[in-house]
């Protein structure tokens, strides 16, 4: 199994995103894991490595929290909704938060989502990811 270019990890809890690359790179499914503490830093990141479609820093994957200050997960979304295609076409989007409510699933639906998992990101849910979206074997 060839291991995905570059996942991005948005979550404005430094230790969750301190376990999630640990993870990750355990698991050697990801080239390269960048991290974002808000929606805002996700943007920017975005914008400066997502030049083109292919870019090696360009995050194909995305575990994206819905909490956080600055910016939140659903406002990144209706932001990265705007943003030129070359810089969203190729990106998975995975909403990783402590709480499934019904309303964030419902809102979650109309905005550009592959999936909504509950934390903590485990290597189950990374392989059901992986399997899902970019084709490889059951784990």
């Amino acid at each position: 199994m060839s291991a995905i270019r570059c996942t991005l990890l948005v979550d404005d809890d430094p230790t969750t995103n301190y376990l999630n690359r640990k993870l990750l790179q355990r698991l050697a499914v990801t080239t390269q894991v960048r991290e974002a503490l808000n929606g805002q830093e996700a943007l920017d990141v975005l914008a400066t490595s997502c030049t083109t479609p292919d870019a090696p820093t360009c995050p194909v994957l995305i575990f994206l929290d819905v909490n956080m200050p600055v910016m939140g997960g659903f406002e990144f979304l209706e932001a990265y909704q705007r943003l030129p295609l070359a810089q969203r076409r190729a990106i998975v989007i995975v909403m990783l938060t402590t709480s499934l409510h019904p309303a964030d699933v419902q809102r979650a639906g109309s905005l550009p989502v592959a999936g909504f998992l509950t934390k903590p990101l485990t290597a189950e849910k990374i392989q059901q990811v992986l399997q899902q979206h970019f084709g490889h074997p059951a784990g």
